[in-house]
């Protein structure tokens, strides 16, 4: 199998994460987490643009299907409707879907990680402050089933401490859901009609694997089933096979702190990789840029875009 090729295409940001490829503007988004915006980096011409918010984290960015310039964005603990021209330094518009997590104990928790199913659905979890990389309050996270057109969340989960990637199996039935600190990734039976989960299990155990930095985080599917999981402080990302718990294959980054996935391009084979670059690795120049993976010889999906 030949060796992938790896190059950096997107400045270094701090917190990068939430990767998303639009497929009909050829165009990938991110968001910076500790930078409060999120950008478009556009592969025709190598460019980069940002839209900034205000104040507050912003984790996800998920274009809204059938429009040209609206997006579906977390801002805090809200779901806020953005809409954006893709050029201008800040959004036109911000408008307010609902708040999650509201409860006096846990105003300090923040919306981390999100992503739509293949119907549209926006699927979003909660984890609490971290002052400090490893300090956080364990268990005060919940995932949420958004609904936007009526302007509400359904809470799927509790005792979540760091709510992170999905994905989808149609197929199988299957959703694939990662909470940091347990250390797995796991799959629910997924009902493709209500968007409800159930039957919990875990597919692949970072632990048992032994995999180095012990912390996964972001993932994406490729179109032979098989999952793409970013390890946080392991500087790679793993091709895993959820029927079989196997490790198929590790491609690793010169940036310790890998922190999600998604499949573009044209022809949807380039892999598309956010770093984050904190605690002990802010000095390193490569930390915090997106990579670009190509060569890998599979192909991925589009974004699922959000339905209103």
């Amino acid at each position: 199998m030949a060796e992938p090729k790896i190059r950096i295409v997107a400045k270094k940001v701090t917190l990068g994460e939430g990767p998303h490829w639009d497929e009909k503007k050829q165009a990938l988004y991110y968001v910076d987490i500790k930078g409060h915006c999120f950008h478009k980096y556009t592969p025709s011409n190598e460019k980069v643009t940002t839209c900034n918010f205000p104040d507050g984290t912003v984790s996800l960015v998920v274009p809204l299907k059938d429009t040209e310039n609206k997006f579906v964005v977390s801002h805090n603990r809200k779901i806020v409707i953005v809409t954006w021209d893709g050029v201008s330094n800040q959004p036109s518009n911000i408008e307010e879907i609902c708040e999650v997590d509201t409860e006096d104990a846990i105003l300090t928790n923040r919306i981390n990680d999100g992503k739509c199913d293949p119907y549209g659905r926006l699927y979003a979890g909660t984890m609490g402050h971290e002052p400090k990389i490893g300090q956080i309050e364990h268990g005060i996270g919940s995932l949420y089933l958004f609904d936007l057109k009526k302007r509400n969340a359904k809470k799927l989960l509790s005792n979540i401490t760091i709510a992170n990637g999905a994905a989808w199996d149609l197929s199988l039935n299957k959703m694939y859901y990662i909470d940091t600190l347990t250390h797995h990734v796991e799959q629910f039976d997924y009902d493709a009609q209500t968007g409800n989960i159930s039957n919990r299990q875990v597919v692949f155990d970072f632990e048992e694997h032994k995999i180095p930095g012990n912390l996964p985080d972001g993932m994406t599917i490729d179109t032979e089933g098989c999952l793409w999981v970013c390890c946080f402080n392991g500087g790679r990302i793993l091709r895993i096979d959820p029927r079989t718990g196997k490790l198929l294959r590790t491609i690793t980054f010169d940036a310790l702190q890998t922190t999600s996935a998604a499949f573009g391009g044209p022809n949807l084979d380039i892999l598309y990789v956010t770093s984050a670059a904190l605690e002990g690795e802010s000095k390193n120049p490569k930390a915090g840029c997106v990579f670009e993976v190509t060569g890998l010889g599979v192909k991925g999906f589009p974004g699922d875009k959000a339905v209103l």
